[in-house]
């Protein structure tokens, strides 16, 4: 068991079905509660949508905390943004110096290498649902 700190926002509950919640959060950027910001475009807040386990019984309409741990979070920055961009690089240096390819051949398999990635990624979708759980408990 990890025992690092929870990753914690607020949210409204959309719908329930068995022990899963499907919750509505609003993320902010660091800038939306500026003062300032009407005057700034760098600000902006979206609401994401995610399903979590539910601590206790819900209903549509509740105030929740959804949490996540820390590490998750860091695995799936991970799994996300840094593994492919490994793979590209391996694959762009790899074939700049083991082949004849030109420049423009050699960036069209890199990027093809991540497409490849994500979908050997997307094939092991249910594996990774059970690994990164949400919780969620009411306000």
């Amino acid at each position: 068991m990890y025992m690092d700190e929870l990753i914690r926002h607020t949210g409204v509950v959309m719908s329930v079905s068995g022990d899963t919640a499907h919750v509505a959060i609003v993320q902010t950027s660091a800038c939306s509660a500026c003062k300032a910001k009407s005057m700034c475009m760098s600000s902006e807040s979206r609401q994401k949508e995610m399903d979590a386990v539910m601590l206790e019984p819900m209903a549509v309409g509740d105030k929740v905390e959804v949490e996540v741990r820390e590490h998750l979070a860091w695995r799936a920055v991970l799994l996300a943004y840094i593994l492919p961009f490994v793979v590209m690089m391996a694959v762009m240096a790899t074939l700049t110096f083991a082949t004849p390819w030109s420049e423009a051949v050699v960036g069209a398999v890199s990027l093809g290498s991540i497409a490849l990635y994500y979908l050997v990624l997307s094939a092991f979708k249910h594996r990774l649902q059970k690994q990164f759980t949400f919780t969620a408990r009411k306000l």
